[in-house]
């Protein structure tokens, strides 16, 4: 009862003009919030149908924020039906809405932003999506809703563009209340420096055994564009190899075995360019020395049945090679 009254508290709490506040339906966790004052997104409003996704390119505050829900027994329905009505009673008018099979399955999925694992989690066979918009005197608001589940939890995206990004925080599993600043965690500050991000370690890791993982990398999900930030190990990566012109190295990409073969070798192939590119453009080096490459997920290094094992073996690794 005092938990259901804080959530109701919630919903009530000011926030910035036109900001959308939702209650959820169980306690909620935030997971990830990533701010931008003035970005883009493509908005989806349609399946993925003829090799593509139909989207409407929208632009201006941009917020992207992940709940965890605990919660073993609501649907992904019923989470979605009352974050639907939320919206509604907010004056939001949807755009498209859609469940796994009508959205596109695993290319609606992979075609689209989605936060990376494991903030937000998305179930191939079970996941839900809509699109809304709420015109207002500066123009229109638009919010995305992403929502799925793992056996034990529900998950909730939401993406809004327009006015001030501001969400009321939701209950927290104890029935509280969680400030905004833990929610501050952007994809680009979750990477953690390691042993290996200094030129000197880096190199005799390479020597010694042949390939290094870079873990501090940090892609969206589904998506083949390295997050922007800056990544240690690649600042590592990049002085001993101009440090040592001649060593050559190839970067390998991985994935979980989430969809077919053919679609991860390709996706784990495009993340590796992306960090190729990254390491010429931003680092300075020689792309002679490089090459990329992408085994999809025939090589795990954890077991693919919990999250945390599917998070560790989507990762791009860095190989010494010999041309």
């Amino acid at each position: 009862m005092i938990r259901k009254a804080l959530a109701l508290l919630l919903v009530l709490l000011p926030a910035a003009a036109g900001a959308v506040t939702l209650n959820f339906p169980a306690p909620a966790t935030p997971a990830a919030r990533h701010d931008e004052a003035l970005g883009s997104y493509d908005l989806p409003v349609g399946p993925w149908r003829g090799g593509k996704i139909d989207t409407l390119h929208v632009e201006g505050p941009l917020t992207r924020i992940a709940w965890r829900l605990n919660t073993a027994t609501l649907t992904t329905l019923q989470v979605l039906k009352s974050l639907r009505d939320q919206l509604l009673k907010q004056g939001f008018a949807v755009l498209y809405e859609c469940d796994t099979r009508d959205c596109g399955g695993f290319d609606f999925r992979y075609d689209t932003f989605v936060l990376p694992e494991p903030e937000m989690h998305v179930d191939l066979g079970d996941f839900r999506y809509l699109a809304a918009e709420r015109p207002d005197a500066k123009g229109l608001q638009y919010v995305s809703l992403l929502v799925s589940r793992s056996a034990a939890d529900a998950f909730v995206q939401m993406i809004q563009v327009g006015r001030d990004p501001a969400v009321a925080p939701p209950p927290d599993a104890a029935g509280g209340t969680t400030p905004n600043a833990a929610l501050a965690k952007t994809p680009a500050a979750v990477g953690a420096a390691t042993a290996e991000t200094t030129p000197a370690a880096m190199g005799k890791l390479l020597l010694s055994q042949g390939s290094v993982a870079l873990d501090d990398l940090r892609f969206d999900s589904g998506s083949s564009e390295l997050s922007p930030g800056e990544y240690p190990s690649l600042a590592a990566l990049a002085a001993w190899l101009k440090a040592n012109p001649n060593r050559d190295v190839t970067l390998v990409g991985h994935t979980d075995d989430s969809g077919g073969l053919a679609a991860n070798i390709a996706l784990s192939r495009r993340r590796a360019d992306s960090v190729l590119q990254r390491l010429v453009t931003r680092y300075g080096v020689d792309k002679g020395q490089l090459d990329a490459e992408g085994v999809g997920y025939l090589a795990p290094r954890a077991t693919n049945l919990t999250e945390a094992g599917r998070a560790r073996n989507r990762r791009v690794e860095v190989m010494l090679t010999t041309k």
